[in-house]
């Protein structure tokens, strides 16, 4: 369960991990800054530069909520998390950007090797979250990431984009709802033993013009509810029946052709019968 300050907390998390994984020695400093805001001369930044929400959990149905299983609650805010990772680090009169790689390089093998940010590094609200927080390199298109810089108004630098997901902010408890109660329906008529169920033995005639009239036949039909239907039309829509035998007529506007004429009593019993419409 995440709390609604999830997304501070999980960039503090990520900045645990670069701390207690990165093995340059001298340590470099891990900061979480602004492109445009001082931190030092040599360190890797993460900066938030985008949240976009994941609309298909968001828009989930409520769910029970865990613990407390006469509660119902909205599905959480979902949300995948943009990181630009800067690396910083003085130039080099010969070998330039050189040390800059060498940081970023190591940050990058860092996230690689804990795509799944281990539960030692999470801040205390997001341990036992029910989701996993994942990091997943994401390539910036080099006019996007000029961009990006010119916003900014500094000098450029290699970068490269990561994206965390999924983030979940759940909802306030004002915003929790009871759970329904269960309706129990009785229907007629009783079930009792010996149980005879419905059965349609026959279709007469299996072809005729719009306005016929078919017959159904069969057997324990009496006291049951017939629905036919053809071509998406319903002929008999839950009709009770008397005796062992019933009749429905093919409805108007039907063509000339073959259709499969659909049959359910009371839904102890399905059959599907093809009639012929002639002209």
């Amino acid at each position: 369960m995440s709390v609604s300050t999830a997304i501070g907390q999980l960039s503090a998390s990520l900045r645990n991990v670069l701390v207690g994984e990165m093995r340059l020695v001298p340590p470099v400093a891990v900061t979480i800054l602004a492109p445009d805001e001082p931190g030092g001369d040599q360190r890797i930044n993460l900066f938030l530069y985008k949240i976009e929400e994941n609309a298909y959990l968001t828009n989930q149905e409520p769910t029970v909520k865990p613990g407390r299983p006469n509660r119902v609650v909205p599905a959480p805010l979902s949300l995948g998390l943009h990181y630009l990772l800067t690396a910083y680090a003085r130039n080099d009169p010969q070998t330039g950007n050189a040390t800059a790689h060498e940081i970023l390089g190591e940050a990058m093998r860092v996230f690689y090797e804990n795509s799944v940010i281990p539960e030692q590094y999470l801040e205390n609200d997001l341990k036992g979250a029910r989701e996993r927080f994942i990091v997943v390199y994401n390539a910036l298109d080099p006019e996007e990431l000029s961009l990006l810089w010119g916003t900014f108004g500094r000098p450029f630098r290699l970068s490269i984009r990561y994206r965390v997901s999924t983030v979940q902010i759940d909802v306030l408890p004002e915003n929790e709802q009871p759970l329904p109660q269960r309706v129990r329906t009785i229907g007629v008529p009783g079930v009792q033993a010996p149980f005879h169920p419905p059965v349609v033995l026959e279709m007469t005639p299996n072809s005729g013009s719009v306005g016929a009239a078919l017959t159904f036949t069969g057997e324990h039909l009496d006291g049951w509810q017939a629905t036919v239907a053809i071509a998406g039309q319903t002929v008999l829509n839950k009709a009770l029946l008397t005796g062992n035998a019933f009749t429905a007529t093919i409805p108007a506007g039907l063509q000339p052709a073959f259709y499969d004429l659909r049959l359910d009593i009371s839904g102890l019993f399905r059959r599907t019968f093809v009639l012929e419409v002639t002209a």
